[in-house]
């Protein structure tokens, strides 16, 4: 096990570079002035040539790539263009709001879309199946922040059930915070689990060793959970990853939606108003999530499939 995680680390390596340069290539091909954005149209030329040298936008781009990359290294991604404020700080105090959002919409996702694969493929060309058929298609095309606008209308305007913004303070409070956040990311996942869940059980029923327990007399549940479920299991390992990463992605648009204080808000806000440093270091922070997710997926194939930690 310990070896395999080192080399999944070590094959990781490259890919982080690759984006570390993609990312540190994107800040210098977009348009427009980071001096000029900072300080105004109005600075003067003085003033636009101290902005640049006092954060090394005048060297030459293979200097600052060295010095983006050594800043990465030793944890240092520069300071806000805007706020003179260290990204690294910017970005722990976001974190763990994206996190949160994440975790949680994850785990009611699969709450809710496993219970409804397992009901659709015991129920097959029946009226639940089709339910959850219907649900999930319903559920790939709603878009994630097109869903949570009419959630947001709905039951934080008009009712007044949840929070219109914020993150919360306090366990509890920032649970009732980003519950309804996450009940938006989780609508999608519940879809795509629940449609993954019915996919796998399908195939898994056809299998000898289920024909096998059914012809025994075991019961159906037993049939179902123990024998079926449990050898679904590693398309569904597949999925968790998926959703994950696509949950990741969707907590950008979700958080700006519902004014959360995490990662995609904050990089929605540093693109408008071009803070390039706060550009790169959320961007790195997203790459280096989706390497650990990755990982952990591995880890959990592992844990799923004895055959696979022979191998390992």
């Amino acid at each position: 096990m310990g070896h395999f995680l080192l080399r999944r680390l070590f094959d990781a390596v490259p890919t982080v570079l690759l984006v570390l340069t993609l990312v540190f290539a994107a800040m210098r091909i977009l348009p427009g002035d980071p001096a000029l954005a900072a300080l105004g149209d109005n600075a003067l030329p003085e003033q636009l040539a101290a902005f640049r040298e006092q954060f090394g936008l005048n060297q030459p781009l293979w200097r600052q790539y060295l010095d983006f990359l050594g800043g990465v290294l030793t944890f240092d991604l520069g300071r806000s263009l805007l706020h003179s404020r260290p990204v690294l700080e910017m970005l722990a105090h976001a974190l763990p709001f994206t996190i949160e959002l994440t975790i949680v919409a994850t785990f009611i996702g699969v709450t809710i879309g496993v219970p409804l694969g397992v009901l659709a493929a015991t129920r097959r060309n029946r009226l639940p199946d089709s339910g959850v058929r219907l649900f999930s298609l319903v559920g790939y095309a709603v878009p994630d922040f097109y869903l949570g606008a009419l959630l947001l209308i709905t039951f934080s305007l008009n009712l007044g059930l949840f929070p219109i913004s914020g993150g919360g303070e306090g366990f509890w409070d920032r649970m009732y915070h980003v519950l309804l956040p996450a009940i938006t990311l989780a609508f999608l996942k519940a879809a795509f689990i629940g449609k993954l869940t019915r996919t796998s059980l399908l195939e898994v029923f056809g299998k000898d060793y289920v024909r096998t327990a059914r012809a025994k007399g075991a019961r159906e549940g037993r049939v179902i959970y123990r024998h079926a479920l449990r050898n679904a299991l590693l398309p569904l390992t597949t999925g968790l990853g998926i959703s994950l990463l696509a949950t990741l992605s969707g907590s950008v648009a979700v958080e700006l939606v519902f004014n959360r204080p995490g990662i995609g808000t904050l990089l929605i806000g540093a693109i408008s108003e071009r803070d390039y440093a706060v550009i790169q270091g959320g961007i790195i922070v997203f790459a280096l999530l989706v390497v650990f997710v990755n990982l952990l997926i591995d880890l959990l194939y592992i844990a799923v499939d004895p055959r696979l930690r022979v191998q390992a």
